[in-house]
């Protein structure tokens, strides 16, 4: 149901509406072919508003060569119609563990029509949390930051999705190798279950989980010169068998101080670390407390010069 010249604008219009929104679902889903489709039709609705509206009648460009169209399609829908923050949150679902930017840009060039620009990501998170503080749950995610288990700060340079568990979202001591295997994992799987585990972009992602991983190097190049993905998956879960349950623990109790000492923006964007006051000087009396160089004070005990004053007092 295309727009044709003789539609109104008004329906035209909505059609347009439509049409983006299917490019939008069909890029969200990974479906290339329907992607180009779509965004094909649209333009053929564009051209009918514009002959509608403003009269003119000359063709669209990028009907002739359909070759050409083809090739531009891709990049052009995930360039013009997916934001930033919807494709690093479609990486970070394939993912599901806190990532590092570089690693989010990796994913989603591999499996997804176009690319992430790395000069955006770098000030997503501060966005985001400019934007709950404005307007708290107004989104229907949050591209967050992951916490610390010690001191429930933001962890450097690792991104998050609000709608995951407080649990998920926080990394202790073994967490960095839980998440990495984690990621190889669901990796590797996305790769065995799409026509996408060939791609050039997919092999080097693979291989540079697989080179680290005991067991996965010497077993995945296939007779082709490809990274067999089963392999890479089944050496990752075996490790990851061994460090699971400490890593569990050790988030599950991070979690529950967590949910007990922060608000609703913290146990997103982070606690802050605080310096905690401290008292000097002796115990009694306005002359024996005095100011460090920050100006906080600290608890000291008395030496033998205060014993002698007191009792020459």
């Amino acid at each position: 149901m295309s727009g044709s010249p003789g539609s109104s604008p008004d329906a035209l219009e909505e059609r347009i509406a439509e049409l983006r929104a299917a490019v939008r679902r069909a890029v969200a889903g990974g479906d290339r072919e329907a992607a180009r489709n779509l965004r094909s039709e649209l333009r053929r609705a564009e051209h009918a508003w514009d002959e509608a509206v403003l009269g003119d009648r000359q063709a669209p460009a990028e009907a002739v060569p359909e070759q050409r169209h083809e090739r531009e399609a891709p990049a052009e829908v995930a360039r013009g119609l997916v934001p930033v923050r919807e494709q690093v949150h479609q990486a970070l679902t394939l993912l599901s563990v806190p990532a590092a930017p570089k690693l989010v840009g990796a994913v989603y060039g591999a499996f997804f029509p176009g690319e992430i620009p790395a000069t955006r990501l770098t000030s997503l998170r501060r966005d985001e949390e400019r934007s709950f503080r404005s307007a708290p749950y107004a989104r229907p995610y949050y591209l967050c930051a992951a916490l610390t288990a010690d001191l429930l700060a933001p962890a450097r340079g690792l991104l998050t999705v609000s709608t995951w568990s407080l649990r998920r979202r926080i990394v202790g001591p073994l967490s960095a190798r839980v998440d990495f295997l984690t990621a190889a994992i669901r990796v590797a799987e996305r790769a065995q279950h799409t026509d996408t585990g060939r791609d050039a972009r997919v092999q080097r992602l693979l291989w540079r989980f697989a080179a680290t991983i005991p067991g996965a190097a010497g077993g995945t190049v296939g007779t082709d010169g490809t990274t067999d993905p089963a392999v890479v998956a089944e050496a990752a879960r075996a490790e990851l068998a061994v460090h699971r349950d400490a890593d569990g623990r050790d988030r599950a109790a991070a979690a529950r101080r967590a949910a007990d000492a922060l608000d609703d923006a913290a146990l997103l964007f982070g606690g802050g670390l605080r310096a905690l006051p401290r008292r000097t000087g002796t115990a009694s009396g306005p002359s024996g407390t005095g100011s460090g160089p920050s100006g906080s004070t600290t608890i000291t005990g008395e030496g033998p010069d205060d014993t002698t004053n007191r009792r020459r007092r």
